[in-house]
């Protein structure tokens, strides 16, 4: 039997704000980014330390602001995503904290590009990008609540050391990976517990080149060359996805849910080594959580034991973890229109686009045809039933085939750009999210370097 408290009411000290993004991951920075620069005061929540989110915790390369032109002969090369998603890699090569978009010279039917980072260097970017907008960064807080007027938010409820808050604002943008203020708000979702979670380790006291070599007795095989160490046309993409080790290794590795493709800028150094596991049920559920995160840590001890068989790795090392477990869909939030898997495969462009995207992660078997690219509707960013709300991220798109592509990092910089833009010209006119003319989005959106289609 469920025992209750009834807690007392209180008084909380309120902070008003234009605009307010909960989640400073992948989405989230740039959400809160390009809302302060459309003159929007912002805040940003986000429960841990650092900004950055899947992106500074997955650690893998970013996919992808180009099309899938290498893999259409003919096609034409373009770099689809710009605006604040490239400002942050021209940040980055500024600290030397990624290769920039480097070709893949093998397997190029899955990504034409190679846009690797240092993880580390990612979250002081970003979080110096935010102060520099002059957003209200608030870090080691954690969004609890909504406060609801009808079917508008009138606040968020946050709790950090300094106590418990309400952040009021006249638009928000949900970045939560989990969907956690479009539920508060009593927005509709599904918990779909369709992708596997993931930790990914960083991993030290390796030989990238001798690594390569053992990499290629398998057919699939990857292999991108740019600045490692400082020294250009090296090894940064390595790694195989085949059946061309030992089949004792294979077993191993199946068991752990253990990839062997990794990026790197180091020399000395994997910058991850992802393990996956399927939950028996949703990553929303806390309990089930605790099993996870002890098995992800049992099969990150695994996977440096099954490294250490492979010549170059023999010293291997866990050199970082990332601090929760990585999600790739919590609860799948209903918008306004739900981006299908013939939308995006066929490439199919709206009148209200907000970005164009040319990758899937399930390529070669699903690709966007013709190396092509789809357009995200700024629709699909408007979550039903809430006014003044809109969603960005992995938390979009409810077909499985589709949120392969809608989920991936770059779409979520590009989803966050837009919805940071709209919701401070929402806001900035007291008018709700669906009140926006889509011309008046269209131009910002041009203005802020965003590409879109003709």
């Amino acid at each position: 039997m469920m025992i209750f408290y009834e807690e007392p009411s209180k008084r909380i000290p309120v902070r008003e704000f234009n605009v307010v993004v909960a989640g400073g991951g992948t989405a989230g920075v740039v959400a809160a980014i390009a809302a302060s620069r459309q003159g929007a005061k912002t805040a940003l929540i986000e429960s841990k330390g650092y900004t950055g989110g899947i992106v500074a915790e997955g650690g893998t390369a970013l996919h992808s602001y180009f099309n899938l032109w290498k893999a259409f002969p003919g096609v034409e090369k373009r770099q689809v995503v710009k605006g604040i998603a490239q400002e942050i890699i021209d940040r980055l090569e500024e600290r030397g904290g990624t290769t920039g978009h480097v070709e893949m010279e093998v397997r190029y039917n899955y990504d034409s590009v190679c846009t690797a980072i240092d993880t580390e260097i990612y979250k002081l970017v970003t979080f110096e990008m935010l102060v520099d907008a002059g957003v209200e960064v608030f870090v080691n807080t954690l969004l609890v609540g909504a406060i609801m007027d009808n079917d508008c938010i009138r606040g968020a409820i946050v709790e950090s050391r300094s106590g418990r808050e309400a952040f009021y604002a006249k638009a928000f943008v949900d970045c939560t990976g989990y969907g956690d203020l479009s539920a508060f708000a009593g927005a509709e979702y599904t918990e779909p517990n369709d992708h596997k979670v993931a930790n990914s380790i960083g991993v030290g006291g390796v030989d990238v080149d001798r690594y390569n070599e053992f990499c290629k007795n398998d057919d699939n095989a990857q292999v991108a060359y740019g600045t490692r160490s400082g020294v250009p046309d090296r090894l940064v993409r390595v790694g195989f996805e085949g059946s061309g080790i030992p089949t004792d290794m294979q077993e191993e590795a199946k068991k752990i849910g253990m990839s062997f493709i990794t990026t790197t800028l180091h020399d000395d150094y994997f910058m991850f080594i992802k393990l996956n596991y399927q939950m028996p049920e949703s990553p929303t559920n806390r309990d089930e959580v605790v099993k996870a995160e002890l098995e992800l840590r049992r099969r990150m001890e695994a996977a440096i034991n099954i490294l250490r068989k492979i010549p170059g790795c023999e010293k291997a090392f866990m050199a970082r973890t990332s601090p929760s477990l990585a999600i790739r869909r919590g609860r799948c939030i209903v918008c306004d229109y739900d981006i299908t898997r013939s939308d995006v495969l066929d490439g199919v462009h709206f009148e209200d686009d907000i970005m164009s995207f040319g990758f899937h992660d399930c390529a070669p078997r699903l690709q966007i045809k013709d190396g092509g690219t789809f357009g995200i509707p700024y629709k699909a960013l408007r979550v039903k039933g809430v006014k003044n709300l809109l969603a960005a991220g992995m938390l979009i798109t409810s077909d499985w085939d589709a949120h392969m592509s809608t989920r991936n990092t770059v779409s979520c910089f590009g989803q966050g750009e837009a919805t940071g833009i709209a919701a401070a010209l929402c806001a900035l006119k007291s008018i709700g999210t669906r009140e926006l003319e889509y011309d008046e989005l269209k131009k910002a959106l041009l203005d802020a370097g965003v590409y879109l289609e003709n």
